[in-house]
């Protein structure tokens, strides 16, 4: 039976399920802790430092070297079910070699909670590090979000958030840039996959917490990139979003990165000569 856009429902697991399509992603995840966790060791950080009041609403805040630095968000991927922030500690490397404070978040993860409560977290952390800013040396004019896999949804999400509505001392938008990593932007088709056991969506629940079905509030400059192995869907994800959100006139630019799958794509942005990491870096200047 045809589920979606032609797919039958083993067809459309194996379009989504990235882990099932990576044989060797347990070995990627155990590098992903163990340098991860070297990082933590090693740097000039504050750990687990709250922004919210539920215990997993902490990041890890990379300290600047120097006042007024840029602030980078980055939020980790594991399709709102799964890994830690402590997983791409290790993945920060370029962007505080360029001046940056760099918070990695934490969020709360399904089954225990919902996607559209995990998305009100991370506009708390936003919030925090606006706010907050200026105590640790950043500049609460110049964050910039980045996200890989559900991080990518997440950042666009935060990308359509009524910020004032959250507090009337916020801008319009408090986001000066912005990376979304192999992200889902139509939640629909996850609901016919075995990810929906922890997830709990519903079509009607998946489309309103899509951002492919929301209106950017933010013009701030946004990129979407995507690893050449990935599946199918992932590819069409960005390119249809980027196109839908071309259409209200949000600036959004696309980058396919050779020989990455969905997991090793986001390597490439702890490798200071990367495309990915050049991009960026690149993204904090053009969105000032």
């Amino acid at each position: 039976m045809t589920l979606y856009r032609g797919y039958d429902a083993e067809q459309l697991e194996a379009q989504y399920n990235a882990r099932a399509s990576i044989p060797d992603h347990p070995l990627i995840f155990a590098r992903w802790a163990a340098r991860g966790g070297e990082a933590r060791a090693r740097a000039f950080a504050r750990l687990d430092v709250p922004y919210g009041d539920g215990p997993m609403e902490t990041m890890d805040l990379f300290l600047p070297r120097r006042i007024a630095a840029p602030v980078v968000m980055l939020i980790h991927g594991g399709y709102w079910r799964s890994l830690d922030k402590k997983d791409f500690c290790d993945k920060i490397a370029p962007l505080s070699e360029a001046g940056a404070a760099v918070a990695v978040v934490n969020y709360t993860l399904c089954p225990a909670t919902t996607i559209g409560r995990i998305a009100d977290e991370m506009r708390r952390a936003v919030i925090w590090l606006w706010r907050n800013a200026q105590g640790f040396g950043g500049d609460p004019y110049r964050i910039q979000l980045i996200g890989h896999s559900a991080g990518g949804h997440l950042v666009a999400s935060l990308l359509a958030t009524h910020w004032q509505e959250w507090g009337s001392d916020l801008p319009r938008c408090p986001i000066q840039s912005a990376l979304a990593v192999s992200g889902v932007f139509d939640l629909e088709p996850l609901v016919h996959t075995s990810m929906n056991a922890d997830l709990r969506l519903e079509v009607e629940t998946a489309k309103a917490l899509s951002p492919f079905y929301m209106r950017p509030v933010c013009r701030a400059p946004l990129a979407l990139a995507w690893g050449a192995l990935e599946s199918d869907e992932f590819k069409r994800q960005s390119r249809a979003f980027a196109e839908r959100w071309r259409e209200f006139g949000a600036p959004v630019r696309l980058l396919e990165i050779p020989e990455r799958n969905h997991l090793t794509v986001i390597e490439d942005l702890g490798r200071g000569e990367s495309e990915l990491a050049r991009l960026a870096v690149e993204l904090q200047k053009e969105g000032r």
